[in-house]
């Protein structure tokens, strides 16, 4: 009897659980299917590059898993089904139903408005591909001399602030953030960035709230109007609303609730991983949306499935951070050494050696995915086929 995984969404978490998977099981019984509505593997790192006009190598699904085992379904999730175990798929152009035993749940996450009005109608974001190309074909559009104002001081933010403002040295960028600029960071850290922003000659509006995007710019919390002809919005990510819709047990935020190994607690033949996963890592802290939580996060659940399918004892979750990295433009960059709960630290990298840094750990979470066969050994294991039922078990 074959036993069958489904993973939705080929993000880093998705395709890293997917392949890691691979390697774990005998491909006699089991079936591994990655099911993603783009046919390429997606950089979502890079989207500021891509957004200002740089190409990036493209990654098609198919050559990336070549040889790995797993069979790639190009389709839109549109529902799962958690009791009968199905998930509901549109391909090319019909409608169709897949079965699973085991479900890895990787649809990540988009752009969240936070109910702010106008944000949908007038503002752009960098959270996919395609937004990110919609971005760039408008700032490719726009005169000397034209207004980019960013909504959001997290990473994202501040990595599409600079990113424009290098490349389009002709138009004037500014940046509104909630808090002050990098305040999070340590003070080393803080003075890199500012340095850097007086350098590519961008505004910041700090400690400002934004109420409302209009054509012509944003109106802040006390009505103050901030012009410009192009807003980027990148206040925040949401999860995707097809967990919530399910009998899965989820958080207020819409992402599943999962335990040590990032299975769903209420539904023992689903784990979900990377953002769409309501998860702590090895101290208890909640794991951050991002790349740094998304691919631990997929292997954990890859050796956990394995484990329980062949008979093996649990992997522990170790899961804790190194540091954040941000660049600023291509030549410049702050990675920001933090504690495993991913508190900042006095000590951080910065300038073109902190930009090698951050270049190189983009190109290693590319290269995992495009060389999942050379990352680990294979120990393809065969499984159990008198499997725990799927509700959760003492």
């Amino acid at each position: 009897m074959t036993h069958k995984i489904v993973v939705l969404g080929a993000g880093y978490a998705g395709a890293n659980a997917a392949t890691r998977l691979a390697k774990r099981l005998h491909p006699a019984d089991t079936e591994i299917t990655l099911v993603n509505a783009d046919p390429e593997f997606v950089e979502r790192v890079r989207m500021h590059q891509l957004a200002t006009g740089q190409d990036l190598t493209p990654r098609l699904l198919t050559d990336v898993l070549a040889g790995t085992g797993v069979r790639v379904r190009l389709a839109w999730v549109t529902a799962v089904d958690a009791e009968r175990k199905t998930v509901s798929i549109v391909e090319d152009g019909g409608a169709a139903e897949i079965a699973y035993d085991t479900l890895v749940y990787a649809l990540g996450s988009a752009a969240a408005d936070h109910g702010v009005p106008g944000v949908t109608e007038h503002a752009h974001d960098i959270a996919g591909k395609q937004s990110a190309l919609r971005l760039r074909a408008r700032l490719a559009d726009l005169a000397a001399g034209a207004v980019v104002l960013v909504v959001g001081g997290g990473l994202t933010g501040i990595e599409a602030a600079t990113e424009i403002a290098e490349a389009r040295p002709d138009l004037e960028v500014s940046l509104a953030a909630r808090g002050g600029l990098g305040d999070w960071l340590s003070e080393k850290a803080r003075r890199h960035l500012r340095a850097a922003f007086d350098r590519l000659g961008i505004t910041v509006h700090e400690h400002t709230d934004i109420a409302a995007v209009e054509p012509a710019g944003a109106v802040t919390a006390d009505g103050r109007a901030i012009p410009a002809q192009v807003t980027v919005w990148t206040a925040g990510f949401a999860v995707h609303p097809i967990a919530a819709a399910t009998t899965l047990e989820v958080s207020a935020t819409g992402q599943i609730v999962v335990d040590d190994t990032m299975r769903s607690v209420s539904h023992g033949d689903v784990y979900a991983v990377g953002d769409a996963a309501l998860a702590s890592g090895a101290n208890g802290t909640p794991l951050r949306m991002s790349c740094a939580s998304g691919v631990p996060s997929a292997h954990l659940a890859a050796d956990a499935i394995a484990a329980r399918l062949t008979g093996r004892r649990l992997p522990q979750n170790k899961i804790g951070y190194l540091g954040q990295c941000i660049s600023l433009g291509r030549r410049d960059a702050i990675v920001q050494w933090v504690t495993p709960d991913d508190q900042p630290k006095p000590s951080a990298v910065t300038g073109k050696t902190a930009a090698r840094i951050k270049e190189m750990i983009c190109k290693s979470a590319a290269w995992s995915v495009s060389h999942p066969t050379s990352m680990l050994p294979s120990r393809r294991r065969h499984t159990h086929l008198a499997e725990e039922p799927s509700a959760i078990t003492a």
